[in-house]
């Protein structure tokens, strides 16, 4: 019996500028994870209809969200990079999974919770329905491994709910067809088609926080563009925010214990040492004891030489559309050819009649 090859899938969706908590957060983690693992990497346009239905640039926002990927390193030859729109097996898998996945199961989801409100009566079935077309998206390409931050844990959860219950209900047709692939499911070996997915945590993700109060995550939402860094900032804007970013009187503690409850200082050490490809610990050590007047300016240097040059390059390919549309049209040729072979097995596995 053979096993899944592993494969990693994750998405972006188009819905804004990307900052600087998006960079540290995923795309940072994206180039890493090239070297070591076969990626698929989709911005996820068919998602985004669940914020906002009609959008005036969805496409422009499409490319941008490409154009940030192959900025800050990914290689469309080595990954495939593609719009989700481009491949329909991803809706055609979805509405499987809808009538696999059970209602008490999103109603659960607090992302839906959240995003719904209190007038819950009102929400779009797709924002109910979000996480079963974020399983399909995954679970298409028989993905092993998804890099994911906190707010995504439970979507991937329910993932892996959605292709046990899938592997349970079908069991003996799968068998029958010869389409198990050997796993571990807790210490027990089984096989199913689809794999239980597994989240990918290499080191916990820096958690960016708002430059204008600390106790909030950095947002394209907010109202403030000095509360963010966006990837297409130039030098000089990004030193700017740098030096108005909100700070406190005190200088930096001698030790991390000394962080707790100063959640802007927190978060520009933190900040420090995810660019710096380093410990906050470490930060510490070289700055503490000394004022925001003299971290301020060594933060400011580090973030302009490792932003800058990205948003220099994202202008650059987002002036070549042409380019852009040709690396999204050929990873979804190629991610097309992966999910049509999985959709095949899935018509036998139900029983749908296609020729």
């Amino acid at each position: 019996m053979s096993e899944f090859r592993q494969l990693i899938f994750s998405g972006v969706q188009p819905t804004g500028n990307l900052h600087l908590g998006n960079y540290l957060g995923a795309l940072q983690r994206f180039v890493a994870l090239q070297d070591s693992y076969d990626c698929i990497y989709c911005v996820v346009d068919m998602h985004s209809l669940t914020a906002t239905l009609v959008h005036d640039d969805l496409m422009e926002q499409t490319r941008a969200i490409a154009a940030a990927y192959l900025a800050c390193g990914l290689d469309p030859k080595k990954n495939i990079i593609f719009n989700q729109s481009r491949v329909p097996q991803h809706a055609e898998l979805a509405w499987i999974f809808n009538c696999v996945a059970r209602i008490g199961w999103m109603n659960r989801m607090t992302q839906f919770k959240d995003k719904a409100g209190k007038d819950r009566e009102n929400a779009s079935l797709g924002l109910l329905a979000y996480p079963s077309l974020m399983a399909a998206d995954i679970l298409v390409y028989r993905a092993t491994h998804v890099p994911v931050g906190e707010d995504q844990k439970q979507h991937l959860e329910l993932t892996r709910d959605i292709a046990q219950k899938f592997n349970n209900d079908f069991s003996d047709r799968i068998a029958a067809l010869g389409l198990g692939v050997e796993m571990m499911v807790g210490e027990e070996k089984v096989n199913g088609f689809f794999p239980l997915t597994e989240p990918l945590i290499e080191g916990p993700a820096p958690r960016v926080m708002s430059l204008r109060d600390g106790s909030k995550k950095m947002s394209k939402s907010d109202p403030s563009d000095l509360s963010r860094i966006n990837l297409l900032d130039d030098a000089d804007t990004i030193a700017r925010k740098i030096k108005k970013a909100k700070t406190d009187p005190e200088p930096l503690p001698g030790d991390v214990e000394g962080l707790e409850g100063r959640p802007e200082a927190d978060n520009l050490v933190t900040i420090y040492a995810a660019l710096a490809g380093t410990t906050r610990e470490q930060v510490i050590a070289d700055f503490g004891g000394r004022q925001f007047s003299d971290f301020k300016p060594a933060l400011a240097d580090l973030a302009v030489e490792k932003l800058a040059p990205i948003g220099e390059e994202m202008r650059r390919i987002a002036g070549d559309p042409a380019y852009i549309d040709g690396v999204l049209r050929d990873g979804g040729e190629r991610a097309g050819a992966m999910a049509e072979q999985t959709m095949k097995q899935v018509h036998q596995i139900v029983g749908l009649l296609v020729n």
